[in-house]
């Protein structure tokens, strides 16, 4: 197929983009337990712009309701140290110099819930940039037999495959999310 603006491998690329960006958000959801990827989506005030905490501390997990982070610049530790706390993570770290200790609370139930929802929020999204690449490709196959450079026969095909591409990349966000919640729920 011959057409400018469809292109499979780039309809499953998008997809998995959006399957990924939804693995990093529920990296961030914590489950009680400590993991250094619970601040991924943490973002600090840092030299006059948004910076990922990881670009200006190290953050570690000595203990399974500990985290560390080591900021690299002593300067930005208060900067660091807001950013936690204004996250909706719900985590007050202790100040110690440039070094911030973590305490990881047990999760409550109602808290639980809360999480649980918003990682259904997550899913839906990764749903909603799913389908929105499902529309491109199928804008761009009613294109390409509009302009005559794919038949009916071929469009019928090439939509089919666009269509399972959507319905297996949704039916990943659905696994994900249910293994996601249980975790979070276990208790």
């Amino acid at each position: 197929m011959t057409t400018a603006n469809y292109d499979l491998k780039d309809i499953k690329r998008r997809m998995s983009g959006a399957v990924d960006a939804l693995k990093q958000e529920f990296a961030g959801l914590r489950t009680g337990r400590a993991h250094s990827s619970l601040l991924d989506p943490i973002r600090v005030d840092a030299y006059g712009s948004q910076m990922p905490l990881n670009q200006v501390a190290t953050v570690t997990a000595p203990e399974s309701r500990m985290l560390t982070v080591q900021v690299w610049d002593k300067n930005m530790a208060a900067a660091v140290d807001k950013a936690i706390r204004n996250s909706s993570l719900g985590l007050n770290p202790v100040m110690e110099g440039a070094t911030l200790r973590i305490p990881i609370p047990p999760l409550n139930e109602e808290r639980r819930k809360e999480l649980a929802k918003t990682a259904g929020t997550y899913a839906e999204q990764a749903r909603v940039a799913v389908r929105n690449v499902r529309r491109d490709g199928m804008d761009a196959l009613k294109r390409a037999e509009k302009e005559g450079e794919i038949g009916e026969d071929e469009h019928k095909k090439l939509a089919d495959q666009v269509q399972k591409a959507t319905d297996e990349s949704i039916e990943t966000i659905d696994r994900l999310l249910k293994e996601k919640q249980e975790e979070i729920l276990q208790v």
